[in-house]
């Protein structure tokens, strides 16, 4: 399961690009621009909820065996600085993870490396075979 996030229909759809990385940690870049935008003329948070979640899933999906598979229970996104167009960075870190629940953190930034949103989420390991 390590990166099949990079190859997911979702991935493909709106243009995520996964970094090679280590457990625990992600790296994913997404290039917005004005047919993201909501009627305000900015993109939308729909679309950086999607990088952030995206992020935090493949670093927590990183830290999973071929045995396992995970669900987001819940997630927070705070949106600090609107966008019209740049290419996103989303960076993601494990901060701490059990037996059945982990919890991981975002910083989504622009092209200019303002901060655009932070996010969190909890996440629970399912087992294949249950």
């Amino acid at each position: 399961m390590t990166d099949a996030f990079a190859y997911a229909p979702i991935s493909q759809l709106i243009g995520l690009e996964v970094q090679p990385g280590e457990a625990g940690m992600a790296e994913v870049f997404l290039d917005v621009d004005q047919r993201m935008h909501n009627p305000m003329g900015f993109v939308h948070g729909g679309i950086i909820a999607l990088l952030a979640d995206a992020t935090m899933g493949i670093a927590f999906g990183r830290t999973l065996d071929d045995q396992n598979s995970f669900a987001t229970v819940e997630m927070k996104t705070s949106y600090l600085r609107p966008v019209k167009a740049s290419r996103l960075r989303g960076t993601a870190e494990l901060v701490q993870r059990g037996l059945r629940i982990g919890f991981v953190e975002c910083r989504i930034t622009d092209s200019r490396q303002r901060l655009i949103a932070t996010a969190s989420c909890t996440c629970t390991v399912n087992s294949l075979h249950s």
